[in-house]
């Protein structure tokens, strides 16, 4: 039976799709957060999790940056958004960065039950069917991969540089020397494949990075 990880900060919402998966999947172990932090420790916990169902707008939470961590944390885990959101480009955007399905909340349970069945088999499940073909294509893919590949500092400091912080503030900031952030940006440019400091922050504005505070 499969083990599902739910994280989403409205208990109502945990126990009714607990009780859903729970009938669609019995004996399934369904675990559950309601804060980001509850979150990654759930995720180290649950090292062989056969998916997780994250909702982005939990508190702590900013753009794609939580489901950014999970997948830097747990590169084989299967994410499936949970949403109250049902922009189709914030849908393509969430699978250019990871995710194998975004599921709208206010999805019927039997659509529910469609899209978990197509993930837990490994396939990519969005509530339209123009499928891969209508997502940025590898090239973002492969962007997204990219910046998964960032530590914890490098990208605080990437969004600090989107934010147009100098690299003084960015040390002020983090505590740390000036030529520290120097070296972090340098190692940002080199795993974005891109030669300057504007070039990232683009990329980073592409792929939905959240900005500094």
């Amino acid at each position: 039976m499969p083990v599902i990880l739910i994280a989403d900060d409205h208990p109502l919402y945990i126990e009714a799709l607990s009780g859903l998966i729970g009938r669609l999947f019995p004996g399934a172990v369904i675990r559950a957060a309601e804060q980001v932090n509850a979150l990654y420790d759930l995720a180290q916990a649950h090292p062989h999790a056969d998916l997780l169902l994250l909702d982005l707008d939990m508190p702590g939470a900013t753009g794609f940056d939580t489901l950014t961590h999970v997948l830097r944390l747990r590169p084989r885990l299967p994410v499936a958004i949970v949403s109250a959101h049902d922009d189709p480009q914030l849908m393509r955007r969430a699978i250019d960065h990871g995710a194998t399905g975004f599921i709208p909340k206010s999805a019927n349970a039997g659509t529910i039950g469609q899209a978990l069945r197509h993930v837990l088999r490994g396939g990519i499940w969005l509530p339209f069917d123009d499928g891969p073909a209508s997502f940025s294509g590898p090239e973002g893919r492969q962007l997204a991969a990219n910046l998964r590949e960032l530590t914890p500092q490098q990208y605080r400091v990437l969004r600090m540089v989107g934010a147009g912080l100098l690299n003084k503030q960015i040390a002020h900031e983090l505590n740390v020397a000036e030529a520290t952030v120097k070296t972090h940006m340098t190692a940002v440019m080199r795993k974005l494949c891109v030669t300057n400091r504007t070039q990232a922050v683009l990329i980073a504005g592409r792929l939905g990075l959240s900005a500094w505070r």
